[in-house]
Protein backbone atom coordinates (compact mmCIF):
# COMPACT_ATOMS: atom_id res chain seq x y z
CA UNK A 1 0.00 0.00 0.00
CA UNK A 2 1.42 3.37 -1.00
CA UNK A 3 2.36 5.64 1.86
CA UNK A 4 1.21 9.24 1.96
CA UNK A 5 3.42 12.24 2.54
CA UNK A 6 4.72 11.81 6.11
CA UNK A 7 3.55 14.07 8.89
CA UNK A 8 7.03 15.53 9.23
CA UNK A 9 6.47 17.12 5.81
CA UNK A 10 4.02 19.46 7.53
CA UNK A 11 6.77 20.49 9.90
CA UNK A 12 9.00 21.03 6.89
CA UNK A 13 6.39 23.26 5.29
CA UNK A 14 6.14 25.35 8.44
CA UNK A 15 9.91 25.70 8.61
CA UNK A 16 9.99 26.67 4.94
CA UNK A 17 7.45 29.42 5.59
CA UNK A 18 9.53 30.77 8.44
CA UNK A 19 12.65 30.68 6.26
CA UNK A 20 10.98 32.59 3.46
CA UNK A 21 9.65 35.20 5.88
CA UNK A 22 13.10 35.58 7.44
CA UNK A 23 14.63 35.99 4.02
CA UNK A 24 12.24 38.82 3.22
CA UNK A 25 12.73 40.59 6.53
CA UNK A 26 16.49 40.06 6.85
CA UNK A 27 17.69 41.00 3.39
CA UNK A 28 21.42 40.55 2.73
CA UNK A 29 21.93 44.17 1.67
CA UNK A 30 21.54 45.50 5.18
CA UNK A 31 23.43 42.70 6.90
CA UNK A 32 26.37 42.28 4.55
CA UNK A 33 27.15 45.98 4.32
CA UNK A 34 28.34 45.91 7.93
CA UNK A 35 31.21 43.60 6.91
CA UNK A 36 33.23 46.57 5.72
CA UNK A 37 34.03 47.24 9.37
CA UNK A 38 35.89 43.92 9.76
CA UNK A 39 37.22 43.56 6.19
CA UNK A 40 40.71 44.68 7.24
CA UNK A 41 41.06 41.74 9.64
CA UNK A 42 41.25 38.58 7.47
CA UNK A 43 40.68 36.19 10.36
CA UNK A 44 37.70 38.03 11.82
CA UNK A 45 36.36 38.58 8.33
CA UNK A 46 36.67 34.85 7.63
CA UNK A 47 34.75 33.96 10.78
CA UNK A 48 31.95 36.35 9.90
CA UNK A 49 31.76 35.06 6.32
CA UNK A 50 31.68 31.47 7.57
CA UNK A 51 28.81 32.42 9.86
CA UNK A 52 26.94 33.98 6.95
CA UNK A 53 27.31 30.83 4.89
CA UNK A 54 26.01 28.82 7.85
CA UNK A 55 22.85 30.90 8.23
CA UNK A 56 22.26 31.45 4.50
CA UNK A 57 19.92 28.44 4.12
CA UNK A 58 17.87 29.61 7.11
CA UNK A 59 17.45 33.08 5.60
CA UNK A 60 16.96 31.87 2.01
CA UNK A 61 19.61 34.27 0.72
CA UNK A 62 21.00 33.87 -2.80
CA UNK A 63 24.60 32.71 -3.03
CA UNK A 64 25.98 35.34 -5.43
CA UNK A 65 25.93 38.25 -2.92
CA UNK A 66 28.06 36.16 -0.58
CA UNK A 67 30.58 35.59 -3.39
CA UNK A 68 30.69 39.37 -3.88
CA UNK A 69 31.47 39.81 -0.19
CA UNK A 70 34.18 37.15 -0.30
CA UNK A 71 35.76 38.85 -3.31
CA UNK A 72 35.74 42.18 -1.52
CA UNK A 73 37.57 40.76 1.47
CA UNK A 74 39.94 38.24 -0.12
CA UNK A 75 40.37 39.27 -3.76
CA UNK A 76 40.13 36.97 -6.76
CA UNK A 77 42.90 34.42 -6.18
CA UNK A 78 41.81 33.38 -2.69
CA UNK A 79 38.22 34.50 -3.02
CA UNK A 80 37.17 32.10 -5.79
CA UNK A 81 38.02 28.84 -3.96
CA UNK A 82 36.71 30.19 -0.66
CA UNK A 83 33.40 31.26 -2.19
CA UNK A 84 33.02 28.04 -4.19
CA UNK A 85 33.60 25.88 -1.10
CA UNK A 86 31.12 28.08 0.74
CA UNK A 87 28.46 27.59 -1.94
CA UNK A 88 28.89 23.82 -1.96
CA UNK A 89 28.84 23.65 1.83
CA UNK A 90 25.75 25.81 2.17
CA UNK A 91 23.54 23.69 -0.11
CA UNK A 92 24.17 20.48 1.84
CA UNK A 93 21.87 21.30 4.81
CA UNK A 94 19.03 22.13 2.41
CA UNK A 95 19.62 18.87 0.53
CA UNK A 96 19.62 16.78 3.70
CA UNK A 97 16.53 18.54 5.09
CA UNK A 98 14.50 17.97 1.93
CA UNK A 99 15.69 14.37 1.71
CA UNK A 100 14.54 13.83 5.30
CA UNK A 101 11.14 15.42 4.67
CA UNK A 102 10.44 13.44 1.48
CA UNK A 103 11.93 10.12 2.62
CA UNK A 104 9.40 7.32 2.13
CA UNK A 105 6.75 9.50 0.53
CA UNK A 106 5.21 7.93 -2.56
CA UNK A 107 1.96 9.89 -2.75
CA UNK A 108 1.05 13.43 -1.78
CA UNK A 109 -2.58 13.02 -0.91
CA UNK A 110 -5.67 13.97 -2.88
CA UNK A 111 -6.84 17.28 -4.21
CA UNK A 112 -5.29 19.83 -6.58
CA UNK A 113 -2.22 20.41 -4.40
CA UNK A 114 -1.42 16.73 -4.12
CA UNK A 115 -1.88 16.23 -7.86
CA UNK A 116 0.34 19.20 -8.65
CA UNK A 117 3.08 17.96 -6.32
CA UNK A 118 2.98 14.48 -7.83
CA UNK A 119 3.12 15.78 -11.42
CA UNK A 120 5.97 18.13 -10.54
CA UNK A 121 7.87 15.35 -8.81
CA UNK A 122 7.43 13.02 -11.78
CA UNK A 123 8.62 15.69 -14.22
CA UNK A 124 11.72 16.48 -12.17
CA UNK A 125 12.51 12.79 -11.74
CA UNK A 126 12.27 12.24 -15.51
CA UNK A 127 14.54 15.23 -16.01
CA UNK A 128 17.28 13.71 -13.86
CA UNK A 129 16.78 10.27 -15.39
CA UNK A 130 17.24 11.77 -18.86
CA UNK A 131 20.18 14.05 -18.17
CA UNK A 132 21.97 12.06 -15.48
CA UNK A 133 22.45 13.39 -11.93
CA UNK A 134 25.68 15.37 -12.34
CA UNK A 135 24.69 16.92 -15.66
CA UNK A 136 21.20 17.65 -14.33
CA UNK A 137 22.49 19.44 -11.24
CA UNK A 138 25.07 21.35 -13.29
CA UNK A 139 22.40 22.65 -15.68
CA UNK A 140 20.13 23.64 -12.79
CA UNK A 141 23.00 25.65 -11.27
CA UNK A 142 23.84 27.35 -14.55
CA UNK A 143 20.23 28.42 -15.01
CA UNK A 144 19.30 31.64 -13.16
CA UNK A 145 16.93 29.98 -10.71
CA UNK A 146 17.14 30.09 -6.91
CA UNK A 147 19.84 27.78 -5.61
CA UNK A 148 17.66 26.26 -2.92
CA UNK A 149 14.94 25.40 -5.44
CA UNK A 150 17.30 23.30 -7.55
CA UNK A 151 18.76 21.74 -4.41
CA UNK A 152 15.31 20.74 -3.18
CA UNK A 153 14.40 19.31 -6.58
CA UNK A 154 17.57 17.23 -6.67
CA UNK A 155 17.01 15.92 -3.15
CA UNK A 156 13.39 14.99 -3.81
CA UNK A 157 14.40 13.18 -7.02
CA UNK A 158 16.87 10.86 -5.32
CA UNK A 159 20.07 12.51 -6.54
CA UNK A 160 22.98 11.37 -4.39
CA UNK A 161 24.91 13.82 -2.27
CA UNK A 162 28.20 13.30 -4.14
CA UNK A 163 26.48 14.06 -7.45
CA UNK A 164 24.97 17.20 -5.95
CA UNK A 165 28.38 18.37 -4.74
CA UNK A 166 30.09 17.82 -8.10
CA UNK A 167 27.25 19.36 -10.12
CA UNK A 168 27.03 22.34 -7.79
CA UNK A 169 30.76 23.03 -7.97
CA UNK A 170 30.74 22.95 -11.78
CA UNK A 171 27.50 24.83 -12.33
CA UNK A 172 28.09 27.51 -9.72
CA UNK A 173 31.66 28.20 -10.86
CA UNK A 174 30.86 30.95 -13.41
CA UNK A 175 28.45 32.70 -11.02
CA UNK A 176 30.96 32.45 -8.19
CA UNK A 177 33.85 33.80 -10.28
CA UNK A 178 31.70 36.69 -11.49
CA UNK A 179 30.59 37.55 -7.97
CA UNK A 180 34.14 37.43 -6.61
CA UNK A 181 35.45 39.59 -9.48
CA UNK A 182 32.73 42.19 -8.87
CA UNK A 183 33.47 42.21 -5.15
CA UNK A 184 37.23 42.43 -5.64
CA UNK A 185 36.88 45.45 -7.92
CA UNK A 186 34.38 47.31 -5.72
CA UNK A 187 35.32 50.21 -3.49
CA UNK A 188 32.58 49.26 -1.02
CA UNK A 189 30.57 46.11 -0.45
CA UNK A 190 27.53 46.07 -2.72
CA UNK A 191 24.94 43.29 -2.78
CA UNK A 192 22.52 44.58 -5.41
CA UNK A 193 23.79 42.09 -8.00
CA UNK A 194 26.31 41.74 -10.79
CA UNK A 195 25.20 44.85 -12.68
CA UNK A 196 25.80 44.81 -16.44
CA UNK A 197 27.92 41.69 -16.07
CA UNK A 198 24.85 39.82 -14.83
CA UNK A 199 23.01 40.05 -18.15
CA UNK A 200 25.94 38.78 -20.21
CA UNK A 201 26.65 36.02 -17.69
CA UNK A 202 23.02 34.92 -17.68
CA UNK A 203 23.02 34.61 -21.47
CA UNK A 204 26.33 32.71 -21.44
CA UNK A 205 25.16 30.31 -18.72
CA UNK A 206 21.87 29.65 -20.50
CA UNK A 207 23.80 28.90 -23.68
CA UNK A 208 26.07 26.49 -21.80
CA UNK A 209 23.02 24.84 -20.21
CA UNK A 210 21.44 24.41 -23.64
CA UNK A 211 24.61 22.73 -24.94
CA UNK A 212 24.64 20.33 -21.99
CA UNK A 213 20.99 19.46 -22.56
CA UNK A 214 21.33 19.03 -26.33
CA UNK A 215 22.65 15.46 -26.13
CA UNK A 216 20.05 14.08 -23.67
CA UNK A 217 17.25 15.92 -25.50
CA UNK A 218 18.33 14.42 -28.82
CA UNK A 219 18.51 10.90 -27.39
CA UNK A 220 15.08 11.31 -25.76
CA UNK A 221 13.50 12.60 -28.98
CA UNK A 222 15.18 9.88 -31.06
CA UNK A 223 13.97 7.18 -28.67
CA UNK A 224 10.39 8.40 -28.91
CA UNK A 225 10.56 8.39 -32.72
CA UNK A 226 12.13 4.95 -32.99
CA UNK A 227 9.98 3.18 -30.36
CA UNK A 228 6.65 3.14 -32.29
CA UNK A 229 8.39 1.71 -35.38
CA UNK A 230 9.87 -1.21 -33.43
CA UNK A 231 6.54 -2.24 -31.87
Amino acid sequence: MASSLPTRALAGAVVLGVVVAAGVVGSPSGTLSTLEVVADDPYLFGLVVAGLYLVRPLLAWPTTPLAVVVGYGYGITLGVPVALVGVVFTVIPVFLAVRWVTDGATTFGSGPLGTTLELTGEAVTRYYETTGPVRGVTVSRLAPIPSDVSTAAAAASGVRLRHLVVGTAVGELPWTVAGVVVGASAATIATAGLGELGVALTVACLFAAAILLAGPAYRLARGRLVRPQSG
